[in-house]
């Protein structure tokens, strides 16, 4: 398993490493996506990239406060997801930020460290 070292830890929970095709967070180990907010983490049956819509992230859209933007972790690699999806989210003044998951999970614990009120949704690494 790989770690991830951080001077500063911000608050709420952080990815701390990676196991297969799942993300750790703490003691816990997330195999089959990841949804993270400020507060919370939650496993997720990740949807294929080109078959996610809104719907899936219904408990990350309805944050209060809203949030600045999602991470959406699209996997092991960066792929655009589709239009429709990102339109969808825009559409509610939330910006999407896609990128491997890997990486997302890296920006979410600095952006966090800095207070951002953002959100992250992470595809499974394999």
């Amino acid at each position: 398993m790989a770690q991830m070292d951080r001077d500063t830890a911000p608050a709420g929970p952080v990815v701390s490493g990676f196991s297969g095709n799942g993300f750790r967070v703490g003691d816990d180990l997330y195999p089959n996506g990841l949804l993270l907010a400020p507060d919370w983490v939650r496993d997720w049956q990740a949807p294929a990239l080109d078959a996610l819509g809104p719907d899936a992230l219904i408990d990350l859209l309805a944050l209060e406060p809203r949030i600045e933007f999602l991470l959406l972790g699209t996997g092991a690699v960066m792929r655009r997801p589709s239009p429709a999806f990102v339109a969808a989210i825009e559409a509610r003044d939330i910006g999407v930020e896609p990128m491997d998951s890997r990486a997302a999970a890296r920006a979410w614990g600095l952006l966090r460290a800095e207070g951002r009120w953002i959100a992250a949704a992470l595809l499974p690494l394999g």
